[in-house]
This record gives C-alpha cells, sequence and structure tokens, in this order.
C-alpha cells in the first residue's frame, strides 16, 4: 500500500516551520504552534480544523495550497489530518451507500451507487442524518452540487452524524473518491 505524503507550514504561502508526514497525524500543534499552509506532494488527505479529526474537513488532492484559511473560508487554522492511502483511491469494485434520513437509521432510505448532486431533487429527502457505506469511499458536502463543508466516509456504519461533530449540518450531496490522487 503506497501512502502520500503531505508538509505542513506555520504561516501562508509556505512560511516559517514545517512539518512532513505520511500518515495520520491526530493534533498538529505537537509539531506546528499552527498551520496555515501546506503542500501535497503525493496521494490524497483529509484535513480538519480542530484536533483528533473533528471539526471542518476539507478533501486535499496533489497540490499547493497557500493560504488554508482564505481558500477554504475556515476561521481556523488544520489541526490534524487522516491519510487516504493510495490502495482505497484505486478501488475497483462497486460503490455502495445506504442515506437514512434520521439519526440511527430511520425514515427514508435510498441506497446510492452513483454520485449525488442534490438528495432534495433525486429522492425528495430533505435531510441525511446517518448512512452505511458498505462499499468504495465517498465525500458528503453540506450543499447540493457537491458544494460547502465536506465529510469523508470509507466503509463503515455511522448512525449519528451530530455525535461526530456536525451538529446542524445537513449533507446535500455524495460523490465517490475515484481518482488515484497521484
Amino acid at each position: 500500500m503506497t501512502m502520500g505524503k503531505i508538509i505542513f507550514y506555520e504561516d501562508k504561502n509556505f512560511q516559517g516551520r514545517h512539518y512532513e508526514t505520511s500518515s495520520d497525524c491526530p493534533e498538529l500543534t505537537s509539531f506546528l504552534s499552527r498551520c496555515h499552509s501546506c503542500r501535497v506532494e503525493s496521494g490524497c488527505f483529509m484535513v480538519h480544523d480542530r484536533p483528533n479529526y473533528m471539526g471542518n474537513q476539507y478533501f486535499m488532492r496533489r497540490g499547493e495550497y497557500a493560504d488554508y484559511m482564505s481558500m477554504m473560508g475556515m476561521s481556523d487554522c488544520i489541526r490534524s489530518c487522516r491519510n487516504i492511502p493510495m490502495v482505497q483511491q484505486q478501488h475497483r469494485g462497486s460503490y455502495k451507500m445506504k442515506i437514512y434520513e434520521r439519526e440511527n437509521f430511520g425514515g427514508q432510505m435510498h441506497e446510492l451507487s452513483e454520485d449525488c448532486d442534490n438528495i432534495q431533487e433525486r429522492y425528495r429527502m430533505n435531510d441525511c442524518m446517518s448512512c452505511n457505506v458498505m462499499d468504495g469511499h465517498w465525500l458528503m458536502y453540506e450543499q447540493a452540487h457537491y458544494r460547502g463543508k465536506m465529510m469523508y466516509m470509507r466503509p463503515g456504519e455511522y448512525k449519528s452524524f451530530r455525535d461526530m461533530g456536525f451538529s446542524g449540518t445537513r449533507f446535500m450531496s455524495m460523490r465517490r473518491i475515484m481518482d488515484n490522487c497521484q
């Protein structure tokens, strides 16, 4: 399994002290006092604005991110990151996820195997508060058409997005992670 590589910088425009990693990091402040820019040299990562993979998330592909806060509209800096191994990116099987209108798999349920740009229009569903990812890796977005805050979902059961730190967040679109990010 090939891992990615990301370099975090304390200041905007790749200035100040830096920290490089190829693995998950639950607390970046152990290495840097703050993080306002980063460079993804290979692979893909989810970065979070709170420690322990909590708070707002942003999916980062290979590239340069000179000003994290203005680019993502966040008011805080990067505090933790999770590597998305290449083996997950090269998923060749089917994609399958069940989304539920309410927590604990309640209310309306719909099964997805393709991207959905608007659950309200496609399924007449006003909210998605839990899901079961059976196959593949997905990004869920707060707004229709893959905009707004996002959450990375790997296979597993997610009974309550609120318990995951997404209280008040409505997820309205879902996209499969399909490219290899190399």
